[in-house]
């Protein structure tokens, strides 16, 4: 007898939220492993939240059912579902001490002291705030409420820890330090983090899936290597990192393309009409007389926008047929110091870097 495939920690089946005529969650089915990290990205209004809120406890699906390692647990109350939860609002108790608010879940639960103080212990060990048991939220810096938060969801031993935003409201050194923390915290423990954000480099950086959201709909589930190289839509293309979308003439029966007087082979036909996705650091920007110009795929094009960055230049390229096109120049490349709007240039990208999608509305 074959073994049995372990069962999800989380599965969404046919998920539908609805508040009045608003569907803020749609038919959304997903299933996350035991152990995973997955983040749900999307923009303000996405229903990342709202699918958070359902699996939480917090609310409920006008349709469907949320599981938790195989046992419906639409119809529990939070607190019956094993599950940590952190917010962006890290909703830390002013008047209790950092010990005293990680120790509020177990006390909740009728954990004896003696349990209780062994436990927060490990708990603040674990966020590397063992000296600061004592302090009280006022004394403490953000980055540091944001720990005894974390160590307040994890002290009780949850199935899943659900955070949403946590970072959000960290300046940018701080929240990087925490990513890091957070990705060790959870390979130290194996829980299943289900992580909901709008920073894409924050997903990208962080989990081991990232499911897109817009709409209420789940666009795309995949690691982040695949969502960023083989975005599944026009918008997934945008919503992740910067690329140019393209529009091109295809050629023999999708094993071609044409742009701006260029032509161009694909690795593997595709299904016209469509348009090509570019990612800038993909693009090299050549002189005009570069020698290559002749022998290379090569498309003419005019610098009209540079935006300094530190380690390089963004340029947006103006394409003989009107199209933007974005590179990004590093320091040491020949035309690092040669880049100035109106200047003519030759754009270049390698066939391999190029993905396909149906040219929007054509299907």
């Amino acid at each position: 007898m074959r073994d049995q495939p372990p069962l999800p920690a989380v599965s969404f089946q046919s998920v539908t939220r609805r508040y009045g005529p608003v569907i803020a969650v749609s038919g959304v089915t997903l299933d996350i492993a035991k152990g995973e990290f997955f983040a749900l990205l999307g923009s303000s209004g996405s229903g990342k939240t709202t699918l958070l809120m359902l699996l939480a406890g917090f609310d409920q699906p006008t349709e469907g059912r949320v599981m938790m390692s195989g046992t419906s647990v639409s119809e529990l109350p939070p607190h019956r579902r094993s599950i940590g939860v952190v917010f962006q609002n890290y909703a830390l108790f002013p008047h209790m001490t950092a010990a005293q608010n990680v120790a509020y879940p177990l006390k909740m639960r009728g954990v004896g002291r003696s349990e209780r103080e062994e436990r927060v212990k490990a708990a603040l060990s674990l966020v590397n705030l063992t000296e600061r048991g004592a302090s009280y939220p006022s004394q403490m810096s953000g980055g540091q409420q944001q720990r005894v938060a974390l160590a307040r969801s994890l002290v009780f031993g949850p199935e899943l820890l659900l955070m949403d935003e946590p970072l959000g409201a960290l300046d940018r050194r701080l929240r990087d330090q925490m990513q890091q923390e957070l990705k060790r915290i959870q390979r130290e423990l194996g829980i299943t983090v289900i992580y909901v954000t709008h920073d894409q480099s924050e997903a990208m950086a962080m989990a081991n899936r990232i499911g897109i959201m817009a709409g209420g709909k789940l666009l795309q589930v995949a690691d982040p290597e695949t969502i960023y190289t083989a975005p599944s839509s026009h918008f997934v293309a945008r919503f992740i990192g910067e690329c140019s979308i393209l529009r091109v003439a295809s050629l023999d029966n999708g094993r071609a393309f044409e742009i701006a007087g260029a032509r161009q082979s694909l690795p593997s036909p595709a299904i016209a009409p469509f348009d090509i996705v570019v990612r800038p650091e993909k693009v090299s920007v050549h002189s005009v007389n570069d020698a290559r110009s002749g022998e290379a795929f090569s498309v003419p094009a005019t610098i009209r926008e540079v935006t300094y960055l530190g380690p390089g230049w963004r340029v947006e390229l103006q394409l003989s047929d009107g199209q933007l096109l974005l590179a990004n120049i590093m320091r040491g490349d020949l035309l690092a110091g040669e880049l100035e709007p109106g200047k003519s240039v030759i754009a270049r990208w390698a066939s391999a870097s190029v993905t396909t999608l149906p040219t929007e509305g054509s299907s």
